[in-house]
């Protein structure tokens, strides 16, 4: 069976060279496709595009990224984010591609509520393109899984603009705003609960921020840290304070762990050979409230 032309002029841009390359295709298209599936019901009158898939899809950023996050408008603890999921199979089915909606139940009582779509990775890799004596490297039980996740008690301040998107056609979604987008960064770089894990990714987005966007909503910041529970001082945040976060937050890094974790996510690895402490104290100068 051939592959849609649609998905085969979305895999001709990927110039694919390996099996993990057409690997990544494949989950960016199917990013993509969910997207138009999203835009043509009234999910996006609920609820906006933000983290790192929205920067990569919308705004260019230069890495790979996993899941697919967005935030209510306001907040709604009967959103029902598995109402959308015929939708979904029935969009992928359209351009040749099969892939399950299966929505997570909430066994707590957090903000975020979450499914994956997922799909043979074999099947799917057939479906766009992929020839067949590359395809029998994967194993014939692997899938390509995409979290989805939604914010339904979002914090204040948050802003959010319609974008477009080309492919596989022309269709539009709404986006947080590049400074509301910069602003649950830095959120997530100052209070992310790390654990035993070092989110690389984040750090290097910020970076890439501090080059191209560096503007960030400073009281949307503020609402997010207070929800949070991570700020709880009487006084407003303030950008100077914002700066010694971030000079406080970089002492306790692993740059080592930092780089392990972005690395698999970059088409040129050698774009971090740079990193180092003054590397990032030098990107938080660049960074501005509005």
């Amino acid at each position: 069976m051939s592959a849609n032309p649609a998905i085969t002029a979305m895999l001709d841009t990927y110039h694919c060279q390996s099996e993990q390359e057409y690997a990544n295709a494949l989950r960016e298209i199917m990013q993509n496709i969910a997207l138009l599936a999203f835009s043509r019901t009234d999910f996006f009158s609920h609820a906006a595009f933000y983290g790192g898939t929205a920067l990569r899809i919308l705004h260019g950023l230069d890495r790979g990224s996993e899941d697919m996050d967005f935030t209510l408008l306001t907040a709604n603890d009967t959103f029902d984010l598995g109402k959308y999921s015929t939708e979904l199979e029935t969009e992928f089915k359209s351009f040749g591609l099969h892939a399950m909606f299966v929505k997570k139940l909430k066994f707590n009582s957090d903000n975020i509520q979450s499914g994956f779509l997922k799909s043979n990775t074999q099947a799917q890799l057939l479906s766009i393109g992929m020839d067949e004596e590359m395809v029998r490297y994967f194993h014939p039980q692997s899938e390509i899984k995409i979290k989805v996740e939604v914010d339904v008690r979002p914090p204040e301040g948050g802003k959010t603009e319609i974008r477009p998107i080309y492919q596989p056609i022309p269709f539009s979604i709404r986006s947080c705003t590049l400074p509301t987008l910069l602003a649950g960064k830095l959120h997530a770089v100052l209070f992310r609960k790390w654990r035993t894990r070092v989110k690389g990714r984040d750090w290097y987005d910020l970076c890439w921020y501090a080059g191209k966007y560096p503007q960030y909503d400073l009281n949307h910041l503020e609402m997010r840290a207070r929800q949070s529970g991570d700020y709880c001082e009487e006084q407003s945040l303030t950008a100077n304070m914002v700066q010694l976060l971030l000079i406080e937050r970089l002492e306790k890094l692993d740059l080592e762990a930092m780089e392990a974790d972005v690395r698999p996510f970059l088409r040129n690895p050698k774009v971090i050979d740079s990193w180092n402490k003054e590397f990032f104290l030098e990107a938080f100068k660049k960074l501005k409230n509005i």
